[in-house]
């Protein structure tokens, strides 16, 4: 796991927005939409939208143009791998 995926597991035990990650974090757009690709890749985080309470499926090729539309949760799997570094 990455410095930056860890950063944003570690803000990510509540729904988040992206805009509240982007605040948040040191983070680029692009540095930040990169390793949240990579955390959905492996399963550590899901998307909500269009709402807070809503789980919507990861698809990176419209992941990468919505992006900043997104909220976000860790995954019980993402939880263990943070709390386990």
């Amino acid at each position: 796991m990455t410095e930056n995926e860890f950063d944003i597991l570690d803000e990510l035990y509540f729904v988040t927005s992206y805009r509240d990650l982007r605040s948040t974090l040191s983070m680029d757009d692009e540095e930040l939409c990169a390793a949240l690709s990579g955390l959905l890749a492996k399963g550590y985080i899901k998307i909500l939208y269009p709402d807070p309470d809503t789980e919507h499926e990861y698809n990176s090729a419209e992941f990468s143009m919505n992006c900043r539309d997104y909220f976000f949760l860790a995954t019980k799997a993402g939880l263990v791998v943070h709390n386990s570094v």
